[in-house]
């Protein structure tokens, strides 16, 4: 009887060990993390995401970290690797990515731990310097672990295959980290809240101001998190202020000064291309500039009244020849209707008619001959274009204004304006968001959507939904 106890009570032992160990393998299993599966299907380069506090962002880096390290990633080419984890300071790496990182590797995948401080026989306890991994190959992969305390020079020299950031990095440290994984053609990811406002991580990733196209990101909230009580969420949101529950819970970037369109969602506005009807074709819209970029966007309206920015130019420092040379070459392409000259008829700010000392013709003028038919009559008051966009973002719930994808400056404008002093929008980098007004103004404000959707609405969501699943 004894020994049949004491049977027993091993095989419970190991079926405790195993699953403590087999974390891997119940991550995302039951209560699907959506979110989470969506950073780590998308095949760009450098990948973060910003969310609010226990939304789950961590075990996004943890477990790619992971996978990457033991050549069993489910959505990658896999090879043996060496990669940075890099936290803000040695007591956040224990406390956080280091304490992920062990959680999701089974010891026996562990080949040797070799510590910062503290013993390798309980590494929990201490600061881990890297961790030798057994990959799917027969060989060995190392997880490095770095902090940002140390300072630049201590991320010099290596070679990666990726770089994971536990929370923002200061700036010199991503660029020095960005220099790592050049000649591997490796991977950042980056898992973070963004508590200190407006830094050049709202900059480059998030606005991505240089159009990099491997950069791609994602929000989380407490409601993506399937195990997180919807009762509990209602009752910390309660007890925040606005700016606290933006980040805390929305991981939002936020400063003094809020986004003139806080109606704006990525996820909701910014839609695959598809191929518009000719009979949706509306109007063009230009911003000019010579020095400054000059602004283009191709407008189309479907029988719900629903705005869609298909195509963009946007380009600085070329005189109006090469513009509207760019335009009827887009136009052409697009197969957009002209006047049956091949002439295209545009909004134009009406700053365009305007002659200057140096100049015979005005800016219109050149435009008119060079095949671009401009009409300078537009409606330029700033608040009341303000307001129109925030109702196409959304009426009633709905929003009116989709964007295609590659509008990328159009995309990053609307992001990254914001009000200034004086009740007033900052005046910088916002010539597509003038010539959008331009466009709005000129249409009927939108009303509210009916509760009956046409067939052919029904169809266009399916349209975009499939679009969608299918990116």
């Amino acid at each position: 009887m004894y020994e049949k106890v004491k049977k027993i009570l091993k095989i419970e032992k190991e079926k405790a060990r195993r699953y403590k160990n087999g974390a891997l393998s119940r991550y995302n299993v039951g209560k699907v993390h959506r979110k989470q599966m969506e950073f780590h299907k998308c095949p760009k380069r450098n990948r973060w995401v910003f969310g609010g506090n226990r939304t789950g962002k961590t075990e996004c880096g943890a477990v790619e970290t992971v996978w990457l390290a033991r050549g069993i990633h489910p959505y990658r080419e896999n090879k043996p690797t060496d990669g940075w984890v890099v936290s803000l300071s040695r007591r956040v790496q224990r406390e956080v990515a280091q304490k992920k990182i062990l959680h999701y590797l089974d010891p026996d995948w562990i080949a040797d731990i070799v510590m910062d401080s503290g013993k390798a026989s309980s590494p929990a306890g201490g600061v881990i310097d890297y961790i030798a991994v057994k990959n799917v190959f027969g060989s060995i992969s190392t997880i490095g672990f770095k902090t940002c305390e140390a300072g630049r020079d201590k991320f010099a020299g290596a070679s990666l295959d990726y770089v994971w950031f536990d929370e923002e990095p200061p700036e010199d440290v991503y660029a020095e980290c960005a220099m790592r994984v050049v000649d591997k053609k490796g991977l950042i990811y980056g898992t973070m809240t963004p508590l200190l406002g407006l830094t050049f991580v709202y900059n480059k990733i998030y606005l991505n101001c240089n159009n990099d196209p491997e950069i791609w990101h994602i929000f989380m909230e407490w409601a993506d998190n399937p195990y997180l009580d919807p009762d509990e969420i209602a009752r910390a949101s309660a007890a925040m202020t606005d700016g606290e529950r933006d980040v805390r819970r929305y991981g939002r970037f936020v400063d003094a000064r809020g986004a003139v369109y806080n109606e704006f969602d990525e996820r909701v506005h910014v839609i695959p291309p598809f191929d518009v009807p000719p009979d949706w074709q509306d109007r063009i819209s230009i911003d000019p500039g010579l020095n400054n970029p000059l602004s283009c966007h191709w407008y189309a309206v479907d029988y719900d009244g629903n705005v869609y920015v298909i195509a963009e130019h946007f380009e600085a420092g070329k005189p109006v020849k090469y513009h509207t040379d760019a335009i009827k070459k887009m136009s052409e392409k697009l197969g957009w209707h002209t006047d049956g000259k091949g002439r295209v008829n545009a909004l134009i700010d009406s700053a365009a008619s305007q002659h200057t000392l140096n100049a015979e013709k005005s800016v219109a003028e050149l435009f008119c001959e060079n095949g671009v038919l401009v009409d300078t009559r537009v409606n330029k008051d700033l608040f009341s274009g303000i307001n129109r966009v925030k109702s196409y973002l959304m009426t009633d719930g709905k929003p009116r204004l989709f964007i295609f994808e590659g509008c990328v400056n159009l995309i990053r404008e609307i992001k990254a304006y914001r009000w200034g002093d004086g009740d007033r929008p900052v005046k910088t980098d916002d010539h597509c968001l003038d010539e959008l007004r331009y466009y709005l103004m000129s249409r009927p404000a939108p009303t509210k959507p009916e509760q009956q959707k046409s067939d052919i609405a029904l169809d266009k969501e399916r349209l975009i939904r499939r679009r969608r699943i299918g990116r």
